[in-house]
Protein backbone atom coordinates (compact mmCIF):
# COMPACT_ATOMS: atom_id res chain seq x y z
CA UNK A 1 0.00 0.00 0.00
CA UNK A 2 2.62 2.48 0.86
CA UNK A 3 3.85 2.65 -2.83
CA UNK A 4 0.57 4.18 -3.85
CA UNK A 5 1.21 7.15 -1.50
CA UNK A 6 3.03 9.10 -4.27
CA UNK A 7 0.30 8.35 -6.11
CA UNK A 8 -2.31 10.06 -3.89
CA UNK A 9 -0.35 12.60 -3.51
CA UNK A 10 -0.03 13.39 -7.39
CA UNK A 11 -3.59 13.04 -8.01
CA UNK A 12 -4.46 15.54 -4.77
CA UNK A 13 -2.77 18.27 -6.54
CA UNK A 14 -3.96 17.56 -9.93
CA UNK A 15 -7.21 17.40 -8.94
CA UNK A 16 -6.75 21.03 -7.09
CA UNK A 17 -4.94 22.74 -10.79
CA UNK A 18 -7.97 21.03 -12.33
CA UNK A 19 -10.77 22.60 -10.38
CA UNK A 20 -8.98 26.08 -10.11
CA UNK A 21 -8.69 25.92 -14.11
CA UNK A 22 -12.54 24.93 -14.35
CA UNK A 23 -13.61 27.73 -12.71
CA UNK A 24 -11.72 30.48 -15.25
CA UNK A 25 -12.03 28.58 -18.56
CA UNK A 26 -16.11 28.23 -18.05
CA UNK A 27 -16.04 31.89 -17.13
CA UNK A 28 -14.13 33.10 -20.62
CA UNK A 29 -16.45 30.27 -22.62
CA UNK A 30 -19.47 31.98 -21.23
CA UNK A 31 -18.36 35.94 -21.63
CA UNK A 32 -16.89 34.81 -25.48
CA UNK A 33 -19.77 31.98 -26.41
CA UNK A 34 -17.07 29.03 -27.45
CA UNK A 35 -18.09 25.36 -27.35
CA UNK A 36 -14.77 24.44 -27.17
CA UNK A 37 -13.99 26.28 -23.82
CA UNK A 38 -17.35 24.83 -21.94
CA UNK A 39 -16.33 21.55 -23.30
CA UNK A 40 -12.99 21.87 -21.60
CA UNK A 41 -14.15 23.51 -18.84
CA UNK A 42 -16.17 20.83 -17.98
CA UNK A 43 -13.48 17.79 -18.50
CA UNK A 44 -11.65 20.46 -15.77
CA UNK A 45 -14.35 19.89 -13.70
CA UNK A 46 -15.47 16.39 -14.17
CA UNK A 47 -10.96 15.81 -13.82
CA UNK A 48 -10.64 17.46 -10.26
CA UNK A 49 -13.43 15.67 -9.48
CA UNK A 50 -12.21 12.24 -10.85
CA UNK A 51 -8.79 12.97 -8.78
CA UNK A 52 -10.21 13.47 -5.66
CA UNK A 53 -11.94 10.30 -5.78
CA UNK A 54 -8.90 8.61 -6.74
CA UNK A 55 -7.28 10.48 -4.17
CA UNK A 56 -9.54 8.43 -1.47
CA UNK A 57 -9.99 5.17 -3.06
CA UNK A 58 -6.13 4.30 -3.64
CA UNK A 59 -6.26 3.23 -0.39
CA UNK A 60 -8.82 1.03 -1.23
CA UNK A 61 -8.40 -2.58 -1.69
CA UNK A 62 -8.26 -4.16 -5.47
CA UNK A 63 -12.09 -5.04 -5.45
CA UNK A 64 -13.03 -1.66 -3.92
CA UNK A 65 -10.89 0.07 -6.63
CA UNK A 66 -12.02 -1.93 -9.54
CA UNK A 67 -15.70 -0.60 -8.46
CA UNK A 68 -14.98 2.99 -8.26
CA UNK A 69 -13.04 2.78 -11.90
CA UNK A 70 -16.32 1.48 -13.42
CA UNK A 71 -18.21 4.88 -11.72
CA UNK A 72 -14.72 6.52 -13.23
CA UNK A 73 -15.71 5.57 -16.78
CA UNK A 74 -19.50 6.62 -16.86
CA UNK A 75 -18.47 9.93 -15.04
CA UNK A 76 -15.56 10.88 -17.73
CA UNK A 77 -18.59 10.37 -20.00
CA UNK A 78 -20.44 13.30 -18.68
CA UNK A 79 -18.54 15.71 -20.27
CA UNK A 80 -19.24 13.97 -23.46
CA UNK A 81 -22.63 14.09 -23.74
CA UNK A 82 -22.60 17.59 -21.95
CA UNK A 83 -20.48 18.57 -25.07
CA UNK A 84 -22.94 17.32 -27.69
CA UNK A 85 -26.03 19.23 -26.49
CA UNK A 86 -24.13 22.55 -26.33
CA UNK A 87 -22.61 22.23 -29.79
CA UNK A 88 -26.36 21.55 -31.08
CA UNK A 89 -27.49 24.45 -29.14
CA UNK A 90 -24.34 26.45 -31.28
CA UNK A 91 -24.88 25.40 -34.45
CA UNK A 92 -28.35 27.01 -34.63
CA UNK A 93 -25.94 30.29 -34.47
CA UNK A 94 -22.47 29.65 -35.76
CA UNK A 95 -20.72 32.52 -34.68
CA UNK A 96 -17.63 32.44 -34.05
CA UNK A 97 -15.90 33.09 -30.71
CA UNK A 98 -13.42 35.81 -29.96
CA UNK A 99 -9.86 34.69 -30.92
CA UNK A 100 -8.01 36.28 -29.05
CA UNK A 101 -9.27 35.38 -25.48
CA UNK A 102 -10.00 31.66 -26.41
CA UNK A 103 -6.43 31.78 -27.29
CA UNK A 104 -4.72 32.86 -24.42
CA UNK A 105 -6.82 30.48 -21.88
CA UNK A 106 -6.67 27.29 -24.26
CA UNK A 107 -3.08 28.14 -23.88
CA UNK A 108 -3.76 28.49 -20.14
CA UNK A 109 -5.27 25.54 -19.69
CA UNK A 110 -2.76 23.68 -22.26
CA UNK A 111 -0.05 24.79 -19.19
CA UNK A 112 -2.33 22.82 -16.57
CA UNK A 113 -2.52 19.95 -18.27
CA UNK A 114 0.98 19.48 -19.36
CA UNK A 115 1.87 20.12 -15.88
CA UNK A 116 -0.84 17.48 -14.61
CA UNK A 117 0.26 14.64 -17.06
CA UNK A 118 3.85 15.58 -16.22
CA UNK A 119 2.90 15.13 -12.55
CA UNK A 120 0.94 11.53 -13.76
CA UNK A 121 3.30 10.40 -15.72
CA UNK A 122 5.43 8.34 -13.71
CA UNK A 123 2.25 7.01 -11.90
CA UNK A 124 0.10 5.97 -14.61
CA UNK A 125 0.69 2.46 -14.61
CA UNK A 126 1.13 2.20 -10.56
CA UNK A 127 -2.45 2.29 -9.37
CA UNK A 128 -4.42 0.77 -11.97
CA UNK A 129 -7.44 1.83 -13.45
CA UNK A 130 -7.45 4.88 -11.08
CA UNK A 131 -4.23 6.21 -12.01
CA UNK A 132 -4.76 5.50 -15.68
CA UNK A 133 -7.66 7.30 -15.66
CA UNK A 134 -5.88 10.57 -14.26
CA UNK A 135 -3.59 10.03 -17.01
CA UNK A 136 -5.96 9.62 -19.51
CA UNK A 137 -7.96 12.92 -18.75
CA UNK A 138 -4.54 14.68 -18.28
CA UNK A 139 -3.60 13.73 -21.51
CA UNK A 140 -6.61 14.26 -23.36
CA UNK A 141 -6.96 17.05 -21.98
CA UNK A 142 -3.65 18.47 -23.62
CA UNK A 143 -4.38 16.97 -26.70
CA UNK A 144 -8.20 19.03 -26.50
CA UNK A 145 -6.08 22.39 -25.89
CA UNK A 146 -3.62 21.77 -28.96
CA UNK A 147 -6.82 21.17 -30.52
CA UNK A 148 -8.77 24.70 -29.07
CA UNK A 149 -5.50 26.68 -30.18
CA UNK A 150 -5.71 25.10 -33.57
CA UNK A 151 -9.63 25.98 -34.27
CA UNK A 152 -8.14 29.55 -33.21
CA UNK A 153 -6.05 29.98 -35.78
CA UNK A 154 -8.34 28.72 -38.34
CA UNK A 155 -10.91 30.85 -37.43
CA UNK A 156 -9.37 33.51 -37.87
CA UNK A 157 -8.85 33.09 -41.53
CA UNK A 158 -12.58 31.34 -41.74
CA UNK A 159 -14.60 33.92 -39.85
CA UNK A 160 -17.22 31.09 -38.64
CA UNK A 161 -17.85 29.54 -35.44
CA UNK A 162 -18.11 25.71 -37.34
CA UNK A 163 -14.00 25.60 -36.21
CA UNK A 164 -15.03 25.86 -32.63
CA UNK A 165 -18.12 23.29 -32.91
CA UNK A 166 -16.17 20.61 -34.48
CA UNK A 167 -13.53 20.52 -32.01
CA UNK A 168 -16.09 20.83 -28.96
CA UNK A 169 -17.49 17.60 -30.62
CA UNK A 170 -13.66 16.17 -30.56
CA UNK A 171 -13.25 16.18 -27.13
CA UNK A 172 -16.42 14.85 -26.24
CA UNK A 173 -15.32 11.50 -28.59
CA UNK A 174 -11.93 11.51 -26.91
CA UNK A 175 -13.76 11.65 -23.39
CA UNK A 176 -16.02 8.63 -24.68
CA UNK A 177 -12.84 6.70 -25.97
CA UNK A 178 -11.40 7.63 -22.40
CA UNK A 179 -14.04 6.22 -20.56
CA UNK A 180 -14.20 2.90 -22.71
CA UNK A 181 -10.51 2.68 -21.81
CA UNK A 182 -11.00 2.66 -17.89
CA UNK A 183 -13.55 1.07 -18.49
CA UNK A 184 -11.54 -2.59 -19.73
CA UNK A 185 -8.82 -1.64 -16.92
CA UNK A 186 -11.86 -2.05 -14.33
CA UNK A 187 -13.21 -4.88 -15.50
CA UNK A 188 -10.02 -6.41 -15.83
CA UNK A 189 -9.16 -5.49 -11.98
CA UNK A 190 -12.54 -6.89 -11.15
CA UNK A 191 -11.82 -10.40 -12.96
CA UNK A 192 -8.71 -10.57 -10.77
CA UNK A 193 -9.90 -9.68 -7.38
CA UNK A 194 -12.56 -12.14 -8.11
CA UNK A 195 -9.31 -14.80 -9.21
CA UNK A 196 -7.11 -13.73 -6.28
CA UNK A 197 -10.11 -14.37 -3.86
CA UNK A 198 -10.99 -17.87 -5.05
Amino acid sequence: MARLDPLRRAVLAVALINLAYAVVEFTVSQLIGSVALVADSIDFLEDGILNLLIFFAAAWPLHRRSRVGHALAIVILVPALVTLVTAVVKILDPTRPETVPLTVTALGALAANLTAAAILARHRHAGGSLARAAWLSARNDALANVAIIASAAIALAWVSGWPDIVVGVGIALLNADAGVKVWRAASKERLEAKQAEA
